[in-house]
């Protein structure tokens, strides 16, 4: 069998295992995401799998750089593809996407053992600063927008015109001459 033989026969099997599962997403024909995890657990993660031309001979290149894996270290990162390519190197010549799919999910707490969810915009702020801010922040609550009621709602909506805005004159005052 031809390694396209193989990729072909692959893909149709994770199509059928992973089918409905939005866990997996199929990119292309030779590229495919993964997330490890629920979407709201801080240590989920997604593997993006790419094949190579020479699939499965030749190990699939892992890859942790999408947004969805903004929050983990780069440290982190390395030791994820580490293992994985460990599993990759033990798997080599074989069809190994959905082994390396389930180790991945089998062992997410080992390979997640270490993360400390890091924060993309790091601000240094002194505690004057913080209580300067908050008593500011106070202000600007008590600074509340009148609140109109329902009929007074609908007689503005009944002045304006399809915009929102009122009608040219709206507020002029007619000029009445004594003599």
């Amino acid at each position: 069998m031809t390694a396209n033989e193989d990729q072909e026969m692959e893909l149709e099997a994770l199509r059928s295992i992973y089918e409905g599962d939005d866990c997996f997403k199929e990119l292309s024909s030779v590229s495919f995401q993964f997330r490890i995890g629920d979407v709201d657990d801080t240590k989920s993660f997604l593997l993006e799998v790419s094949w190579p031309e020479n699939y499965p001979d030749t190990a699939p290149h892992i890859s942790l750089d999408t947004f969805f894996n903004n929050k983990i270290s780069p440290e982190t990162k390395q030791y994820i593809i580490s293992k994985m390519s460990e599993q990759v190197e033990a798997n080599l010549g074989a069809a190994m996407m959905y082994t390396l799919f389930e180790w991945a999910k089998e062992n997410q707490e080992t390979l997640m053992e270490n993360h400390q969810p890091v924060t993309t915009a790091v601000t240094l702020i002194s505690n004057s600063d913080v209580m300067n801010n908050s008593s500011s922040v106070s202000k600007k609550k008590k600074e509340k927008k009148e609140q109109l009621t329902k009929s007074q709602k609908r007689k503005l909506i009944g002045r304006t015109d399809n915009k929102g805005e009122l009608p040219r004159g709206w507020n002029w005052i007619d000029v009445i001459k004594v003599s």
